[in-house]
């Protein structure tokens, strides 16, 4: 029998600071940037104050906080705020289609702060966590990183998919904050192996995503991971083989299709994986609907065309994740987004916020662009459809995102073509560093003085030398 969950343990326990490449440490910090403004954005909304609202009630020792509040709470419901206040905008970044970050970064923040973390250590643990996350996505065929990756997959159905496996990454990466040894720290992510959803992050989606419960809740998973490490500390003995058995193991119990275990542990150590096909995203939206956002942005700039200008928009691009049809037919497609969550997941709603030049950011969500009958009216004229070449272009470049967008305007048709979508690390359209520090301040501005968002930025730079207690000083009130 193979030792994979003992391997990652190991490589938990062992990896060392100066084990980090450069570009890891790099992606780790903007990782956090990225996480920690979408929490602050979020808290405008009435979503992500029901989230802070629960944890204040859960209460409990003042031992982490809740972002962007002046409350502390018991790290565990700390993590559940936090986790639900960075899915909320669905505008993080996302690591080869996977939202890990938002079921890993809560936990290893909650656990941090309670530790006195050094900045080192967050960084270390952040990017070990992702690391392990990234690999069990890898095993179960959702992190493709060649042709070949896609396609051997035996099942693609989207439903089919989730973010369980994180919870290793996250329980991994706390053991180390706590200082755990190789023994405690397997245990813990046996607990964690435990303590993760059932694969409900695809149900959200085919039920035509209107209501909140997102992506399985991956501020309720975190709360396994929580209680794993700490459980696992004071002795708690977990199913150390959890990953190790392939008939009744990790994926018997969540119901991956998919399972290639060799990926885990190739080149542990000697390369890192959770940076590949890294996604910054420049809309908080559904990914999939972003690189037809940049062509059809495209042709509105480049030609200065304004709503009244435009006749029509056809859209291409990948399938699967179109608006869902009215419930009931009479409905006209312009109806109001029944929450934000439904916005985010709405292309016509997008496209036509784009085109009236609505600010990037929770903006996109506030209740009166949402209701904004303008923007509404809009939306019919948009219609959207998949692009044929989509998955075959992406056999070939894991990378791709494939797209065309036609807007007839004044009798004349534009077309932009895209390949990549903005913000991809790895080509071209990647954010600049001071594009994804200019979203941070926007997100924080609802929340932050400018002090403490200029403070947090140089912080969150420069994380290396300073620490989890005055990070969280600055991204607090």
């Amino acid at each position: 029998m193979s030792a994979i969950t003992r391997e990652l343990a190991r490589f938990a326990t062992e990896t060392g600071w100066d084990d980090l490449p450069p570009h890891i440490i790099k992606e780790a910090k903007l990782i956090l940037m990225e996480h920690i403004g979408c929490a602050l954005g979020a808290l405008s909304t009435d979503k992500g104050k029901m989230n802070a609202a629960l944890a204040r009630r859960y209460g409990g020792p003042p031992e982490s906080s809740i972002i962007g509040t002046g409350d502390k709470v018991a790290c565990v419901n700390a993590a559940l705020a936090n986790g639900e206040l960075m899915i909320t905008l669905d505008y993080h970044d996302i690591i080869a289609g996977g939202h890990d970050g938002v079921y890993v970064l809560p936990t290893l923040l909650a656990i941090a702060e309670t530790n006195g973390a050094s900045g080192k250590d967050l960084v270390l643990s952040t990017a070990l966590g992702l690391e392990i996350s990234a690999r069990l996505a890898r095993a179960v065929g959702r992190h493709n990183i060649t042709p070949e990756d896609i396609r051997r997959q035996k099942d693609t159905r989207p439903g089919l998919t989730g973010n369980a496996y994180s919870n290793f990454g996250a329980a991994a990466g706390a053991a180390r904050l706590l200082k755990l040894d190789g023994e405690k720290t397997l245990h813990a992510m046996g607990i964690a192996g435990h303590l993760c959803m059932v694969l409900s992050y695809g149900r959200w989606g085919a039920d035509g995503h209107h209501y909140m419960a997102k992506y399985g809740v991956p501020g309720w998973q975190s709360t396994g991971a929580v209680t794993a490490v700490l459980l696992a500390e004071m002795g708690y003995t977990g199913d150390t083989t959890v990953l190790d058995n392939p008939q009744r193991g990790f994926t018997f119990f969540t119901g991956y299709p998919n399972w290639y275990p060799e990926e885990i542990t190739k080149d542990l150590g000697k390369t890192w994986c959770f940076d590949y096909r890294l996604h910054f995203k420049p809309y908080p939206c559904c990914g999939v609907f972003h690189s037809v956002l940049d062509g059809f942005c495209d042709i509105i700039e480049q030609n200065n065309l304004t709503p009244g200008d435009i006749e029509s928009v056809r859209l291409f691009t990948r399938g699967g994740m179109m608006r869902p049809p009215p419930k009931d037919p009479a409905t006209p497609a312009s109806r109001e987004p029944e929450s934000i969550s439904a916005a985010q997941f709405n292309l016509p709603y997008n496209i036509a916020v784009a085109v009236h030049r609505i600010k990037r950011g929770v903006e996109w969500l506030d209740p009166d662009t949402m209701k904004n009958p303008e923007i509404l009216g809009f939306m019919d004229k948009v219609t959207a459809e998949p692009h044929p070449d989509y998955m075959k272009v992406m056999e070939e470049d894991p990378l791709s995102a494939l797209s065309k967008a036609e807007v007839t305007a004044g009798g004349k048709t534009y077309t932009v073509e895209r390949k990549y979508r903005r913000g991809t690390a790895g080509t071209t359209e990647r954010l600049t560093d001071d594009e994804i520090i200019d979203k941070f301040r926007h997100n924080a501005a609802r929340i932050l003085t400018k002090a403490k968002i200029d403070n947090a930025v140089d912080i969150l730079r420069n994380i290396e030398n300073h620490d989890i207690t005055e990070l969280m000083r600055n991204v607090t009130l």
